[in-house]
């Protein structure tokens, strides 16, 4: 068995590669992820409800980087980014996102 990916030295170059150029994504989803859980344990929402503020935080959080990039801002923002996306929280940013687009429809 050759194939196994302990005795591959190169999947795990790649993997820890990837990684490497991924960071600032992944500590943003994760951050986010994190934060908001303990936001819906704080608040004393319910297990689905943690589960998917949590995804979808982690989500929104994660792709936080093209626009920290377009707004040439570092990448090492995208953790503090993350952590406020988790803090503030899918509801409100809905009711953002709502309010931003009402004005520029009207516009």
């Amino acid at each position: 068995m050759s194939n196994m990916p302990e005795k591959n030295p190169d999947l795990w170059a790649a993997a820890l590669a990837w990684f490497a150029v991924h960071q600032p994504q992944i500590y943003a989803g994760g951050t986010a992820a994190i934060v908001a859980v303990f936001r819906v344990i704080y608040g004393g929402g319910s297990g689905r409800k943690m589960v998917l503020e949590a995804v979808i935080c982690g989500l929104i959080g994660s792709s936080l980087i093209p626009l920290l990039e377009y707004f040439t801002l570092p990448a090492n923002l995208a953790t503090f980014a993350g952590c406020m996306v988790g803090f503030v929280g899918v509801e409100k940013l809905r009711d953002y996102s709502d309010r931003f687009m009402s004005r520029k429809a009207e516009g």
